[in-house]
């Protein structure tokens, strides 16, 4: 991976609630989730989510697919484990390592009431 590419993926999820929809596609696996499912786990409009779903895409961090009626976004595993590598590259002098502690799953966000 280019620099400029890792900066661009970092830049990517340097938002907290592109983050958040980041991390729901990869717990989503390879099927992916529809952009409706995702807007309602993650309390986001549907605008908004429009907006983060073209930054990941340019990012190369996701994909969308149409099934049927349903835009089906779906993270990219193999640019996210290149985005992991180069990070991790030189790590340790070279010694294999690994989070100490794995971190929390996204939370989903509990709408306020108005």
């Amino acid at each position: 991976m280019e620099k400029t590419d890792a900066v661009t993926a970092l830049a990517a999820l340097a938002q907290d609630n592109r983050l958040d929809v980041f991390r729901l596609l990869v717990q989503a696996g390879p099927d992916g989730m529809a952009a409706g499912a995702i807007a309602e786990a993650l309390d986001l409009a549907p605008n908004t989510l429009t907006f983060h779903f073209d930054r990941l895409r340019m990012a190369g961090l996701a994909t969308v697919r149409r099934e049927g009626r349903s835009m089906i976004y779906t993270a990219r595993f193999e640019i996210m484990n290149t985005l992991v590598g180069f990070l991790t590259e030189n790590c340790c002098g070279g010694v294999s390592c690994a989070p100490v502690t794995p971190s929390k799953p996204a939370r989903k966000r509990s709408k306020v009431p108005a």
